[in-house]
């Protein structure tokens, strides 16, 4: 029987995972006042305040495009247990932008939410459960 790793269920997961990240990073690209609502921070008013915020955002969304695609290679060149040390490095990523919002009082669990399971996946991925 083969290990755990070696599923291809955690292969589709981390497939997925990338491609969310992808989206958010397109959507923070393109849309990047938008995307500061998975954040739940107030829009700046000032113009030269929202611009800041704007070129942030996207830089963000750069970070995001690029973990997604760096998941979605490893995975797909069958590199499961660099797949899974990604998915664990962007679960720290999730749980920091998470601690940020904390830190401003609100939006940590649109973070919080999801950076277990890339956790978990993850670890699976790079063998934690595979019997030795």
């Amino acid at each position: 029987m083969a290990p755990i790793s070696q599923s291809t269920a955690l292969s589709i997961a981390a497939n997925i995972f990338g491609v969310i990240f992808i989206g958010f990073g397109i959507n923070a690209v393109l849309r990047p006042i938008q995307a500061l609502t998975f954040f739940e921070f107030d829009v700046p008013s000032l113009p030269a305040d929202r611009k800041v915020v704007e070129s942030l955002s996207v830089i963000y969304g750069v970070r995001d495009i690029f973990m997604g695609v760096a998941i979605n290679i490893m995975a797909y060149c069958g590199q499961r247990k660099a797949a899974g040390w990604v998915l664990i490095a962007a679960s720290a990523v999730a749980f920091a932008d998470g601690a940020v919002c904390y830190m401003h009082g609100k939006g940590e669990w649109n973070h919080w939410g999801y950076a277990p399971m890339l956790t978990v996946v993850g670890s699976v991925l790079v063998g934690v459960l595979d019997k030795a």
